[in-house]
């Protein structure tokens, strides 16, 4: 049985955008309460009856949100623009090595904006 599990984790940052024009609201300093959607996907194992612990998703997620939360996003390494997309990437590819079923990240940027990242081109 081919299953996705999913797991939630929220952080609060602020962030620019210096790409977007000048005078777009973006550009100026502003913060979210941003979450994430760590997504895994694969075949149940039968004995088990589960994909993955979420326990285990949780172990490999934290230390990602201590990264993240109460900062300003442009000052981490990797994040100085830092956009949905940038953002999903580079948690993708910080939690892929440990998860090793990461299936993609959804970044909710506000209640209706979102980004998922899959690993692909």
């Amino acid at each position: 049985m081919f299953v996705r599990l999913s797991k939630t984790f929220r952080f609060e940052a602020a962030h620019h955008l210096p790409t977007f024009p000048d005078g777009h609201k973006c550009r100026r300093l502003h913060g979210h309460s941003f979450r994430f959607d760590v997504i895994v996907a694969g075949e149940v194992d039968p004995a088990k009856g589960y994909l993955i612990d979420y326990g285990d998703i949780k172990a490999a997620a934290v230390p990602i949100v201590r990264l993240l939360d109460h900062y300003n996003l442009n000052d981490i390494e990797g994040l100085e623009n830092p956009t949905s997309e940038v953002l999903s990437k580079w948690i993708f590819d910080r939690l892929k090595p440990a998860l090793p079923q990461l299936s993609s990240i959804v970044v909710h940027e506000t209640c209706t904006s979102s980004c998922e990242y899959s690993g692909g081109k």
